[in-house]
């Protein structure tokens, strides 16, 4: 069984940043991607960054140039780096882990919010 915890999620003014950690626990499990998603009320959960094993990223549109994602294979750890954020920006972000067996596994979410 894999756990993530989340973590780093908080209250920052528009133009602000954020770094968002997820660390991943347990045993037997390999690690193919680890991804943050994000829930906004009323909308449905959408994929804002990916990074492979290998170290390779992708990024949402909507946030391109403004939001990096790392991962610390060492700690099983993954973060997100989040600049110059937006009102928009303001969600639930989940962390999530698709293992080398293809199981997928889910974070219980920390909460952004973007004041104006």
């Amino acid at each position: 069984q894999v756990q993530l915890v989340e973590s780093g999620g908080g209250l920052v003014q528009a133009g602000g940043s954020l770094r968002l950690s997820c660390a991943a626990s347990g045993s037997g499990f390999s690690i193919a991607h680890m991804a943050w998603y994000r829930q906004a009320p009323g909308k449905q959960r959408e994929l804002v960054a990916t990074i492979t094993s290998g170290g390779r990223t992708n990024y949402a549109d909507s946030v391109k140039g403004r939001v990096t994602i790392s991962r610390d294979n060492a700690k099983n750890t993954v973060y997100l780096q989040m600049n110059s954020l937006k009102p928009e920006d303001t969600a639930l972000y989940y962390c999530n882990l698709g293992s080398s067996n293809g199981m997928d596994y889910w974070g219980k979410g920390t909460l952004v919010t973007v004041s104006s």
